[in-house]
Order: structure tokens, then C-alpha cells, then sequence
């Protein structure tokens, strides 16, 4: 199951980022808009320096030399042809003194005599080194060497989006690193799927001791094709096969081999092979391979088409392989139907491993696991909660015991009980609950009929699965909801079974037109289901006694049943498939009626109550219909 096991870390977090996968780079706008600010606070800084320094009087030489003569200056330092001159007040002045000659010849052609001169302080400063030369090129240095890192920083980024696009070629893959324990699975990890992991088991054998096989003349599948239906735990289970043998796990999408540009995805697939190659011993997981396995020739895209392009690439990768290489392909998928044959002939993807949805034991394990981290009050019973969940997937289930939790949390509670777990699988199938959806008095005892007449049709029909719970709380899209399900798994089943099944659907839509005289938009939903029900009889079961045993819908397509939207057949068994549905649907609301008109006095109580109540669990449920004879099902009852 793809959640069959503890959920780990997204593997893209702990992988090693190897085969081209480029980082990505700022925003080009973000990238100037930043650039500018750096200009803008650079220059308020330097404004706020050249702003403190205080404005400084500046005098002629000849006020100068008077003030020499008259005793006021305490000292001059000469820097070049710059006189800074201190006072006996305290006052710094400056001055500017002749370039050709000295400071004391200057003074004496002005008339100041030599013994005043000597008495006046004068030093000579040194202008040299690099902090003179910074401070005098700095104010016109500093713009043009911000300009120059603009301009590179810019050229830079241009650089980048460049060799991104020569990237293009290069594998995406993500690796899990074998000696990384916190993402690593191993087969103890996985509850169910015993006959996939004992088929697996061999793949790991090899990986681990190739010898063993070599020598005896065997040669390992090169390939292993996982299948099943969506959550059934195909690429948690290849992560588990990895673990096991301790080995790097090459994991992509096979949509990621495909870009806009021809070629890139058979250059990312030479690449991944040659990075594995270099690894192995390695596992490589292609998820979702019906993205670019499907048969060729399909008429789209041409010669050039990607797909078609990359999918060859991969052929010829599986059949380049030397005997004694130690790289096993996997990959995964839920349409096998759609792959192209040259994929899965022998040599290739030569090995097919199913996985089923759980049964009842394996939906126990499955919860166990989910259950390893979560706090349980001592009511929990998982044994009943894998009895509740016909159907579900390994994903299903991680679900349902995550909402679970999530549900006690909500209500700060610090154990998660078994009504928790009850109200999660109704939230997994059906949706949250819709409290704030109020119904009128006339809508909620319109629904309430609508909802007993399932429930009464249900109990009564000997083929129909027995009813677990009765609301007319909406959940999802459902103004209310009848859940029924088997007393035990089932593999087949029956036409009396389908026939039943109708039957049920139709409840809702005959209690209200034999109460209310008219009906609603509310069983649309069963209509559909039924229509549905009644064609795949028909077109895909062979369960029609006018038609006979004849299928006139291949295998695999969307919908529950399969079948694909192509006609293969004339107008004529057209009209006969339309006229024995609709016979089936019209058998279904008279075997409807008949019940629920026998009934009418377990109808009316079953609606009472839902109207007065709203929800009804099995308990409540079976002690009205027990009231009015009706004798709910039993295990060793159910008929086949």
C-alpha cells in the first residue's frame, strides 16, 4: 500500500541532488529591485558621513599672517597646499597656502618676522599611503565600481537561465541514500501484499548475492512491472525492495522524462542509466511508466512524437544490459492495459507483480502500523475498524488514522478513542460533516424518508449488504447517507447481488414519491449509480438474459467498472442495451415499492426517528426494524 507502512520523509528532502537538478535562481525583477536598494543605502550612508563633517571657516593668507604677527595662532599644519590653522580661542580655520613655495617663506613675504614665526607651532603632514588615495578616489571610484557589479551581477543571472537550458538532457531523478535511516523501508515496514514481497524477495537476493544466480547459469528479470490500483503500495513497496537490499534508489516520474523540447526525454533516460550504472548496485523506480510507455502508433505526434521517442530510449537502455549488470529497472503503474507489448515482453519488464487491496487480516496489520505513534484509549478495537473498511486502500487507511487523531486533537483530547476512528472512516468515504447545512422541517423529513427507504430496502432484499448507519447529517456532497457494507470481503459477485443492489439505490426514490407524491433533485446521485450499475450488467458482465453472455465493452476504462467510450457495435444492439438497462432499473423500483409497501410501519419509524435523532448507528437501527419484524442479517446468513 503506498501507505501501508510508517509514513517517512518526502525522500526529495534526504536524496542527494545529482543528475542535473538545477537549483533555481532569484527573480530577475527581485535580482534589480535588490541591486537598487544596496545603491540607495550605500549612498544615504555616504551622505550621512559627508554631512557630519563640520563646515570649517577658510581665511586668506594674509589674515593669516596677521594673526601670526599678532600672537592668535597656536599652531598650523601644512597638508600639500592646505593649512589647518588652530587659534589660542580654540577656533580651526583653514587656509590655502602658494604651491611653489614654503609656508615660512609665505609668511615672511607677509611681513611676519622670524622670532613671531618661531614661536607659532608648525607641522608638516605626510600625505601619502592608501588611506590618502581612498579617501581622494573613493567619492569617484565608489559609483563606477558599484556599476561594474551591477552589470556582472545581472550578466550572472543571464548565465544561469542559460545553463539551465543545457541542463535540460540531464536526469531529474531523486536518490534515497542506502545508509540514510531515516528514509529507509524495509519489508517489515509493509503490512500485507505477502505474494509481492515473496516475489520481490528474489530481486533483493540478487542485488545482494549475484553470485549465487550467475553461477548456476540464472539470470535475474532486468525489469519488475508493479500493478494495482491507486494506493495499493507500489512505490513504497519498490523503496522497500531498496531498503532491503540496502542499495541506492534512483525515483522519478515518468511524466519527468518528457519536456517541451524533442529528445530531452531519451537524453534524460541515457542519463539516468549511465548515473545507475556508475551506482550499481542500484534499483531504478519509474513511477506512473503509462506516461510515456503506451503503445506507439497511436497516430499522435508523428515520427518525432517525445513519448514515442523516450520510450525507445528505454527499450534500448532494458536491452543493453550485460548479464552481470546490477541494476534492476522497476517501475509502476495502474493501467498495465495502455503499455506498449515490446515493454513487457521477456528480457524487459518480464516480471508482473499484482497488488491486491487488503483483505480483512492485512487491513488489521495496515492499522497496527498506522497506529505505532498515536496514543489509543483503551476501547480502541482495530479489529472492528478493519471490519468497517471493505474496499479501502493502504492509503485509505493512513487516512483514516490520521484523521482520527486529528479529530481528538480538535477536541482536546490527548487519547484517540474508538468513535474518533468510527467518525474518520465516514469522513474518508463520504466527506466532512455539513452541520451548518440546516435543512427546513419539510427538506429534513423529506430526506429522512429518502434515507429509510435505502435502509428499509436494504434489510429486507436477501442479497443486499446490511446497513451499518442511517443520517440525514450531510457529509460531502450528500444531503444524507445510508452506509452499508459486507458482513465479509467478497472477490465476485453475483447477479442477484447487482440486481439488489438497484433495488437499494431506487429506495430513496420511491419512498419519496409514495409518500410525498412527487420527488426531488435528491436521488440523482442513485439514479446514476443505478444506470451505471445496470449497463456494466449488460455491456461488460454478460448478465443480460435478453442479450446473453456477450461483452460489448473492452477492458479498461475509467469508470468503477472499466469499459472504454469506443462503440463497437450497430445501432441496433444500441437500442437493445438501452431498453434492457432501463428494464433493469424499472425491476429495481418495483422490487422497491413492493418493499417498501409491505414495510410501510417500519418506513415510518426508521423517518421518525432519523427526523427526531438525525443519525442512526446499527444498534438503534436493528432494535426498530427487530420492532417490526424485520430480522436483521447475520454472518452465517448471508446468501451467495
Amino acid at each position: 500500500m503506498d501507505f501501508n507502512f510508517l509514513k517517512k520523509k518526502d525522500e526529495s528532502n534526504s536524496g542527494k541532488k545529482k543528475g542535473g537538478e538545477q537549483p533555481k535562481g532569484p527573480n530577475f525583477t527581485k535580482s534589480i529591485a535588490g541591486m537598487l536598494l544596496i545603491f540607495m543605502i550605500i549612498t544615504a550612508v555616504y551622505l550621512a558621513v559627508s554631512g557630519n563633517i563640520k563646515d570649517i571657516t577658510e581665511v586668506s593668507i594674509s589674515d593669516l599672517a596677521k594673526s601670526v604677527s599678532l600672537g592668535e595662532v597656536k599652531s598650523i599644519e601644512v597638508s600639500g597646499e592646505t593649512l589647518t590653522v588652530s587659534y589660542n580661542n580654540g577656533d580651526i580655520k583653514e587656509a590655502k597656502k602658494e604651491v611653489e613655495s614654503s609656508l615660512s617663506q609665505t609668511l615672511f613675504n607677509y611681513g611676519v618676522k622670524a622670532d613671531v614665526l618661531a614661536k607659532t607651532g608648525i607641522t608638516v603632514k605626510n600625505e601619502s599611503g592608501i588611506g590618502y588615495w581612498l579617501l581622494n578616489i573613493l567619492p569617484f571610484a565608489l559609483p563606477i565600481l558599484f556599476i561594474i557589479f551591477f552589470f556582472w551581477y545581472l550578466s550572472r543571472q543571464v548565465k544561469g537561465a542559460g545553463m539551465q537550458a543545457f541542463s535540460f538532457g540531464q536526469s531529474k531523478a531523486r536518490i534515497t541514500d542506502p545508509n540514510d535511516k531515516n528514509n529507509k523501508v524495509t519489508f517489515k515496514d509493509v503490512a500485507g501484499n505477502k505474494e509481492a514481497k515473496q516475489e520481490l524477495s528474489e530481486i533483493v537476493d540478487f542485488l545482494k548475492n549475484p553470485k549465487k544466480f550467475l553461477d548456476i547459469g540464472a539470470r535475474i528479470p532486468k525489469g519488475v512491472m508493479l500493478t494495482g490500483a491507486p494506493g495499493t503500495g507500489k512505490t513504497l513497496l519498490a523503496r522497500a525492495v531498496a531498503g532491503e537490499a540496502g542499495v541506492p534508489f534512483f525515483h522519478l516520474s515518468g511524466s519527468e522524462f518528457v519536456e517541451m523540447f524533442v529528445g530531452v526525454g531519451a537524453s534524460r533516460v541515457r542519463d539516468l542509466f549511465k548515473m545507475a550504472k556508475k551506482a550499481a548496485p542500484a534499483i531504478i523506480f519509474v513511477d506512473e511508466i503509462d506516461a510515456v510507455g503506451r503503445v506507439r502508433g497511436g497516430g499522435f505526434g508523428g515520427g518525432n512524437d517525445e513519448r514515442e521517442q523516450t520510450l525507445n530510449q528505454i527499450l534500448v537502455e532494458m536491452d543493453g544490459f550485460e548479464p552481470n549488470e546490477k541494476v534492476i529497472v522497476m517501475a509502476a503503474t495502474n493501467r498495465p492495459d495502455v503499455l506498449d507489448p515490446a515493454l513487457l515482453r521477456p528480457g524487459r519488464f518480464d516480471r508482473r507483480v499484482m497488488l491486491d487491496l487488503p483483505d480483512r487480516a492485512d487491513r488489521e496489520e495496515i492499522l497496527k502500523i498506522h497506529s505505532l505513534k498515536k496514543p489509543f484509549a483503551e476501547d480502541v478495537n482495530l479489529t472492528v475498524i478493519a471490519e468497517r473498511t471493505p474496499g479501502f486502500s493502504g492509503a485509505d487507511l493512513y487516512s483514516l488514522m490520521n484523521e482520527g487523531a486529528i479529530l481528538a486533537a480538535r477536541e482536546a483530547r490527548k487519547k484517540v478513542h474508538q468513535f474518533d476512528l468510527i467518525r474518520a472512516i465516514e469522513k474518508v468515504m463520504l466527506g466532512p460533516e455539513r452541520k451548518s447545512h440546516l435543512l427546513s422541517k419539510k427538506e429534513k423529513e423529506i430526506t429522512a424518508y429518502h434515507e429509510a427507504g435505502h435502509a428499509l430496502v436494504a434489510s429486507v432484499l436477501p442479497y443486499a449488504d446490511p446497513v451499518h448507519k442511517v443520517s440525514i447529517v450531510a457529509r460531502g456532497s450528500a444531503g444524507g447517507y445510508t452506509l452499508k457494507l459486507p458482513l465479509e470481503d467478497r472477490k465476485l459477485q453475483s447477479k442477484k447481488e447487482f440486481i439488489d443492489d438497484i433495488a437499494m439505490s431506487m429506495g430513496g426514490y420511491v419512498a419519496e414519491k409514495m409518500i410525498f407524491g412527487d420527488i426531488t433533485t435528491g436521488p440523482s446521485s442513485d439514479l446514476q449509480v443505478a444506470s451505471r450499475l445496470a449497463r456494466a450488467m449488460v455491456t461488460r458482465f454478460g448478465m443480460s438474459d435478453l442479450i446473453g453472455p456477450v461483452v460489448f465493452v473492452e477492458d479498461g476504462g475509467n469508470s468503477k467498472w472499466g469499459g472504454s467510450s469506443e462503440k463497437g457495435y450497430s445501432e441496433e444492439i444500441s437500442a437493445q442495451i438501452d431498453n434492457e438497462v432501463n428494464r433493469i432499473v424499472t425491476d429495481g423500483i418495483k422490487s422497491a415499492e413492493k418493499v417498501l409497501t409491505e414495510n410501510r410501519k417500519a418506513l415510518d419509524a426508521i423517518a421518525n426517528a432519523l427526523i427526531d435523532v438525525e443519525t442512526l448507528e446499527r444498534e438503534d437501527y436493528e432494535k426498530i426494524i427487530i420492532a417490526n419484524g424485520i430480522l436483521p442479517k447475520k454472518k452465517d446468513e448471508v446468501k451467495v
